[in-house]
């Protein structure tokens, strides 16, 4: 019994009343998904790939898919012609679009969606920009050195030689695509292909232009003004417009994308729109309280610390931070971890004063001699014997 077949519009998921573009869209995800050459030895995506074609030969022609919404498959029952998978005749379906999008995908080649004639925005040019920290923070201006293209003067940007003129291209008609046929997996196909001798302008030119050399387009090295916005962050792209590629016919010039490269800071590391950094605090100050000075991107400020400040505290400046891109009046905080400092030397003087601290805060310098001697050091210095390591 043979398998009963899937409803089309399931198989292409769109509803019934799917537009024209919108069952082309299903179809082209489907079979760029499905695609035997996409998806070798497995043939379960083959299949997958029949029934997804089968369903868009019908649905994109209007009187097949008439003829389905009114008598669903059993109006092709019976009638399939040599071309198609099971039985169904694919003669009359248009792939064209589909597949010169597919193949340029595939193999790197495919058409052009439209024709060069007209007028087209040039391509973007990208580049680099190192700033430090506190100009990342604040804002700068930095000029930058790179080459762009600027038309002709010699022959105004067409390319041709003063007194000549550009031709039609005589391999595309000046339509600037050239139609040609693909073997594809439903046999022949008709593609459209940008005109290759024209690239797609459908012009030629005959006698070059000697200063430009038929490109139009003169290159030089130029000196760009940057304004770098406070609050900007590495890796992120200042936009300059009309100063990338130029246009295609008298379209409008590219961006220039510059990208900011932010060098590391010695004390400060930026998140999001915070900043932190670590403070040494000496240890009379952590356990008197006292001040200390810190360093922020808007210079020193002075601290109070609370007595009895441990290490690795952290505290809050509030709104020393980061300017946001979008104002900068708003600003991220600045988040600063205390260190307790211990001096790695001291003078005799300094060392017996510190003895004589440590005995009346505990004698902690002792206290792993009296454990050896058998004293609890927890029965509050009472001398009290105890066992130990077990004997």
């Amino acid at each position: 019994m043979a398998q009963q077949k899937r409803d089309y519009y399931e198989i292409l998921g769109v509803a019934k009343n799917a537009s024209e573009d919108d069952i082309k869209k299903a179809y082209r995800v489907l079979a760029k998904k499905y695609h035997p050459d996409m998806n070798p030895d497995d043939a379960s995506a083959a299949e997958k790939f029949k029934e997804a074609s089968e369903a868009y030969a019908v649905l994109s022609d209007p009187e097949k898919r008439r003829q389905y919404d009114q008598f669903g498959h059993a109006a092709f029952e019976g009638g399939g012609g040599p071309g198609g998978f099971g039985g169904f005749d694919f003669s009359g379906a248009d792939f064209t679009d589909i597949f010169g999008d597919l193949f340029g995908d595939f193999f790197g080649g495919g058409r052009s969606r439209a024709s060069r004639n007209g007028p087209q925005r040039g391509a973007n040019l990208r580049a680099s920009v190192r700033i430090t920290f506190e100009e990342a923070v604040f804002g700068t201006e930095k000029e930058i050195e790179l080459t762009l293209k600027d038309p002709c003067k010699k022959c105004n940007g067409t390319g041709a030689k003063p007194g000549t003129s550009t031709e039609t291209c005589s391999k595309c008609g000046g339509k600037g695509q050239v139609v040609f046929t693909q073997q594809s997996f439903f046999g022949t196909v008709r593609n459209v292909q940008t005109c290759p001798d024209c690239n797609g302008t459908g012009k030629v030119i005959k006698e070059k232009c000697p200063d430009c050399l038929g490109t139009g387009y003169i290159a030089g090295r130029k000196k760009i003004s940057v304004t770098i916005p406070s609050g900007i962050d590495n890796g992120q792209s200042v936009r300059i417009r009309d100063k990338g590629e130029p246009g295609f016919n008298g379209g409008p010039r590219g961006d220039l994308l510059v990208e900011v490269i932010v060098s590391n800071h010695p004390q400060f590391v930026r998140q999001d729109y915070n900043i932190f950094s670590e403070v040494p605090v000496s240890y009379a100050v952590a356990t008197l309280g006292g001040s200390v000075i810190i360093d922020t991107v808007d210079g020193k400020v002075i601290y109070d610390v609370k007595a009895g400040t441990r290490t690795d505290t952290r505290v809050r400046l509030k709104g020393k931070g980061v300017p946001t891109l979008r104002d900068k009046n708003i600003r991220g905080d600045h988040y600063v971890t205390l260190v307790v400092d211990v001096p790695e030397k001291l003078s005799k003087e300094a060392k017996d004063l510190l003895r004589q601290f440590d005995e009346l805060t505990g004698d902690t310098l002792h206290a792993a001699e009296r454990l050896e001697k058998g004293h609890d050091p927890d029965k509050d210095g009472k001398g009290k014997k105890k066992k130990l390591f077990g004997k």
